[in-house]
């Protein structure tokens, strides 16, 4: 069965354009070492909770959306290998490409797929 790390994160929303091409050149990295499967959502129908959510999950601002990735990989090892070389890239270094979200209130994991109709 595949892997798949999963990412919540709040964008401001006047920085729609700027995280989607921060999230394409991304992409393109993951791929390159391994990924099968980048997918990047902007929320928009996503509610606040009373107990839980992802906007108090994230922390979202008022002037943030709610933005909801996954990579899917063939497998855990090619996940921790391609997860390994992705953070050394060049490319994705903060001071080659910023990222356009408070890093601090990303949420991320990885899990293993069990059910996959």
């Amino acid at each position: 069965m595949n892997y798949v790390d999963g990412f919540v994160v709040a964008v401001k929303a006047e920085n729609r354009d700027i995280y989607r091409r921060h999230a394409t050149t991304a992409a393109g990295v993951f791929k390159e070492y391994g990924a099968l499967r980048v997918v990047e959502c902007w929320g928009d129908d996503v509610p606040e909770g009373k107990l839980t959510s992802f906007p108090m999950a994230v922390k979202r601002e008022p002037d943030e959306v709610v933005v909801f990735s996954w990579v899917a990989w063939p497998s855990r090892a090619a996940r921790d290998e391609g997860m390994k070389k992705v953070m050394a890239d060049p490319r994705l270094q903060p001071d080659t490409l910023p990222m356009p979200f408070d890093g601090k209130r990303l949420i991320y994991g990885g899990f293993e797929v069990i059910v996959d109709v």
